[in-house]
C-alpha cells in the first residue's frame, strides 16, 4: 500500500513539472561571412597594393588605383609590405579594339518578252521579251572601341580574403576607361567601408576595434 502511494505521489510530482513553461531563450543572431569581412575593413589602416597580373596595361591599372585610393584620403598607401594591414592584388586588362558591323540588302527581278517568225510558216510569228531589275545596298561599319577591366581582392597579413570586387568600363568621350575602373574599384570600397561602420554601430560588442 506504501509503494503505492509513493508511486502516485511521484506521478503527480512529475505531471506538475510538465506544466511549467521552460524560459525561452532567443538564438543568438548569426553572422554572415561578408558581414565579418566587412567589419575586418575596420581595422585596415595601410594597404600596398600589389602588382597586378595582365601585362604592361595592368601596370598602369596599379597606377591609377593608387592614385584614386590616395585620393579618398580614407587609407594609408604605402610601398613598404611589412608594414601594410592589408594587401590590394588581382589582375587588370585594358583592350584597344576595332568592332567590325557589316550588311547587305538586295531586290533582283528578271522577265522575258519576244516575238519571233516560224521559218517553215510565213504567216506564224511568236513574241518574246527580257526585262530585268536589280538593286544590292551593302555596307560595313568600323568602330574604334576602349574597354578596360580589373579584378581585385583586399586581404590581411593571413591570406584571408576580405573584400573583392570586379569593374568593367568602356570609358567615355572625356575619360579614359581604365581610369574609370580605378575610381569604381575606389568608390565601391568606400561604400563598403561605411556599411562596415554601420554594422559596428549596430553591434559593437562584435565589431572590430576602431582606427
Amino acid at each position: 500500500m506504501t509503494i503505492a502511494i509513493w508511486i502516485l505521489i511521484a506521478a503527480a510530482v512529475a505531471q506538475a513539472a510538465d506544466r511549467v513553461p521552460l524560459p525561452v531563450i532567443a538564438p543568438a543572431p548569426a553572422t554572415t561571412i561578408e558581414e565579418d569581412s566587412l567589419r575586418q575593413l575596420l581595422g585596415v589602416r595601410r594597404i600596398y597594393v600589389d602588382r597586378l597580373t595582365g601585362g604592361e596595361t595592368a601596370a598602369q591599372m596599379r597606377d591609377l588605383l593608387v592614385s584614386s585610393l590616395e585620393g579618398v584620403k580614407l587609407f594609408v598607401l604605402t610601398d613598404n609590405q611589412e608594414r601594410a594591414d592589408a594587401f590590394l592584388r588581382g589582375g587588370a586588362e585594358d583592350l584597344v579594339f576595332t568592332d567590325v558591323h557589316s550588311s547587305s540588302e538586295g531586290i533582283n527581278a528578271r522577265a522575258n518578252i519576244g516575238t519571233g517568225r516560224n521559218a517553215r510558216s510565213t504567216n506564224s510569228q511568236s513574241a518574246y521579251g527580257g526585262v530585268g531589275v536589280g538593286e544590292k545596298e551593302s555596307s560595313r561599319i568600323q568602330e574604334r572601341k576602349h574597354e578596360a577591366i580589373a579584378a581585385v581582392r583586399l586581404v590581411n597579413k593571413d591570406g584571408d580574403v576580405i573584400w573583392s570586387t570586379t569593374q568593367e568600363s568602356q570609358g567615355g568621350k572625356f575619360r579614359r576607361a581604365s581610369t574609370d575602373v580605378a575610381d569604381r574599384i575606389t568608390k565601391k570600397l568606400v561604400e563598403d567601408y561605411e556599411r562596415a561602420k554601420k554594422l559596428r554601430a549596430l553591434s559593437p560588442d562584435t565589431a572590430a576595434s576602431p582606427r
